[in-house]
């Protein structure tokens, strides 16, 4: 059944009245000239109300005679500011965030700056009792998508069965050189060495088997723009397999050749794709490639 939209609106929220029980996206989804992502952003940013109390999860269940109130302006994070971190999505388990480049994905080492603290006083400004537990990671100098677990068990879902529940993850980078190929697949064993350097075996040297798939987006003679899709996470995967093929990201100080066109690591992981370890709900999340890649392929 259809709530009542015969609502009054009181400065900048829709009031509306509910006529059936039902979790609160789902009777959202139904019952708002919305979309799915609009709904999700305006709930997790602390825009809709229930008899008069906010409310922010997504299951909490509606019951005949209370009383929605939806924001009509947009309020999502309005205790987070960060440069280095964009909120892309939240609910109780786990957030999805942007990161900038230059800021590691956790601690190492005493006041280096982090994700995870970031995301902790963020936790803590916005009186949640939680704190962020790291399930991947991305070097300090990539940017794009990442997700944090909200709790113990949820991080424990992730990462234990990681490779189960993400679908799609894929990355852009700016290479040195005009790659030959539109497309292709670079299979080898990734390995450290002591000075923890990843070096690349044709044959299994003890390390792990890495799959990087790719296809390119866009040349100059100088740089091609690339995605690249993991089929595995290997630590500096991409890194190393660009490098493999003779086009090493630019800007990489640790594989490169020296060229730095934008005086950055040119990598940006703008895709990623996982089913919610306690929904079961797909979650699809894409970042714009950066300004500064497209500029170097113009059209």
């Amino acid at each position: 059944m259809r709530v009542n939209t015969g609502f009054n609106r009181e400065g900048d929220y829709q009031h509306l009245v509910v006529n059936e029980e039902a979790p609160l996206l789902e009777w959202l989804l139904r019952n708002l000239s919305e979309s799915r992502t609009k709904v999700k952003a305006t709930l997790q940013g602390r825009g809709i109300r229930v008899n008069g109390k906010t409310v922010t999860q997504f299951d909490f269940v509606l019951k005949p005679g209370m009383k929605v109130a939806v924001s009509k302006t947009k309020r999502n994070q309005q205790s987070f500011k960060s440069r280095y971190v964009k909120i892309v999505y939240e609910d109780r388990w786990l957030i999805v965030v942007e990161k900038m480049p230059g800021i590691l994905s956790m601690a190492a080492g005493h006041s280096s700056l982090n994700v995870k603290s970031v995301l902790d006083d963020y936790f803590k400004k916005s009186r949640q009792k939680c704190t962020a537990h790291v399930v991947h990671r991305l070097d300090r100098d990539t940017s794009g998508l990442m997700v944090y677990a909200k709790d113990i068990d949820t991080e424990q879902a992730l990462e234990h069965n990681w490779h189960q529940l993400v679908y799609d993850r894929r990355y852009v980078a700016v290479v040195s050189g005009e790659m030959e190929h539109d497309e292709g697949t670079i299979q080898n064993w990734l390995k450290d060495n002591k000075a923890y350097v990843t070096y690349s075996s044709p044959v299994d040297n003890g390390g792990k088997l890495a799959i990087t798939h790719f296809h390119v987006l866009s040349r100059t003679t100088e740089h091609s723009l690339v995605e690249f899709k993991l089929e595995t996470g290997r630590k500096n995967q991409i890194r190393v397999h660009a490098a493999d093929m003779g086009h090493p990201v630019c800007g990489d100080t640790k594989y490169g050749n020296g060229d730095d066109p934008l005086h950055r690591l040119c990598l940006h992981a703008w895709l990623l794709c996982f089913t919610h370890p306690v929904t079961n709900e797909p979650m699809e999340f894409e970042t714009p490639f950066p300004t500064s890649f497209r500029q170097l392929f113009p059209r």
